[in-house]
């Protein structure tokens, strides 16, 4: 017979037209099973990638991609460094830093925060932190005025704004008559900035160079110095080169290296939740072997009925696989189709409900990032559509091989 006939009867039996809709209605709920896996499946793969994407952009913003860092503080000639770094052409800018920590207070509050003394005219060209100022500006930072720079929620909680005074208190002490007392600075608000990131917004401030070398007593050293790099993926080979043409014992690290937990946690929780929706997909995908099941059940008379008209067991076979790849593939479609709708609106459909429940999805304290981000990626909407096409295929067979073994006289025995 033609295969035209076969796919004919199977597309019939996805939709019943007698009048006992049982078997239409187990076939609907399979086909809306794959299709609610594979939807699943497409939206956290995409809110993953976009959690991945986001750490990395708003990383790269507050961080350089590379640093050399003077664990001993005795880089006094570090402009010379910085021009025998920037002699690397892989190596797009360089600028020096200085690292430290304090207690912040301001009208009865107060929290400990990392303070950076950055060189504001180079910093720019290491780190994107003057993009992402909210009010004020980087150029603020002047030598000798004292200024400070603040994450919003650093700010929030310290309730100041722009013009506010801010007192800087550091741990080493200084010998008075009167015994050892921290050594404290008074610091103006000059600008804040928001990157989403908790661990940024809530921790970090900014201060001149020259500023934080005397709160430090630097005397003209700095910690470290950062690097802008051509390749950020490569970021870990050339800042090795460039510290062995330096010719000192220093200490290198690049941006992976400092988040590696961030993303090593990302890649294992994408894996495992890969493995665990791919399960839920299968579990959906195998109700067409019940749904075949019943439908064989329900059209035994039929088949001896094909069988003695001269149909062979292939025949038989190729129709139910063709009813079973008819349901596969309308789940598969509807869920891509769904999933990427959702994962494409994403970001706007959460914003809706939490606005309407007035409620955030997300703690910045706990995720390090505040808004839910999703991206689409074509790669993984390939595999997840092939594995579950795979899946439902794969499920047909059985069915359809008891299917082919039914004999005409037994199944007419009763009729």
């Amino acid at each position: 017979m033609p295969l035209g006939f076969e796919s004919w009867v199977g597309l019939r039996y996805v939709r019943s037209r007698s009048g006992n809709r049982f078997v239409s209605m187990i076939s609907a709920i399979s086909i809306a099973g794959i299709a609610i896996a594979v939807a699943v499946l497409i939206i956290v793969m995409s809110v993953v990638n976009g959690f991945e994407r986001e750490l990395t952009q708003r990383l790269l913003a507050m961080t350089a991609h590379a640093s050399i860092i003077d664990s001993q503080s005795v880089y006094k000639d570090w402009p010379d460094i910085v021009q025998k770094v920037e002699s690397d052409d892989r190596v797009l800018a360089a600028a020096p830093y200085i690292d430290g920590q304090a207690l912040l207070t301001s009208a009865g509050h107060l929290t400990g925060a990392s303070l950076r003394g950055i060189a504001p005219q180079i910093e720019q060209n290491v780190s994107g932190v003057a993009k992402l100022l909210t009010t004020g500006s980087l150029d603020s930072l002047v030598s000798g005025e004292y200024n400070m720079v603040l994450g919003v929620e650093l700010a929030d909680h310290l309730a100041v704004s722009v013009g506010d005074k801010v007192t800087a208190t550091l741990a080493e002490g200084v010998v008075t008559p009167a015994g050892i007392l921290p050594r404290a600075r008074r610091f103006t608000v000059s600008g804040m900035y928001r990157v989403g990131m908790y661990e940024f917004d809530r921790r970090l401030a900014f201060i001149n160079l020259e500023d934080a070398q005397r709160l430090f007593r630097k005397r003209g050293r700095v910690s470290g110095i950062n690097l802008a790099v051509n390749d950020i993926y490569r970021a870990a080979e050339i800042v090795r080169d460039v510290a062995i043409e330096i010719g000192e014992p220093v200490a290198i690290s690049d941006w992976t290296r400092r988040h590696v937990n961030f993303f090593r946690s990302i890649q294992i929780t994408k894996s495992i939740l890969f493995v665990i929706l791919l399960m839920v997909v299968a579990v959906a995908a195998f109700n067409i072997v019940s749904t075949l099941v019943m439908v064989v059940k329900d059209k035994q008379s039929d088949i001896a009925i094909l069988r003695t008209s001269g149909a062979t067991p292939a025949t038989i076979m190729r129709i139910f696989i063709t009813q079973g790849s008819v349901i596969g593939l309308s789940g598969t479609l509807i869920g891509v189709i769904a999933g990427i709708v959702l994962a494409l609106n994403l970001e706007t459909l959460v914003g809706f409900f939490e606005g309407l429940f007035n409620m955030k999805f997300l703690a910045a304290e706990v995720y390090f990032i505040s808004d839910l981000p999703s991206e689409l990626r074509i790669a993984d909407v390939l595999s997840i559509s092939v594995t579950a096409l795979s899946l439902a295929l794969a499920s047909t067979f059985y069915p359809a091989w008891r299917a082919a073994k039914t004999m005409p006289a037994e199944a007419l025995r009763y009729e």
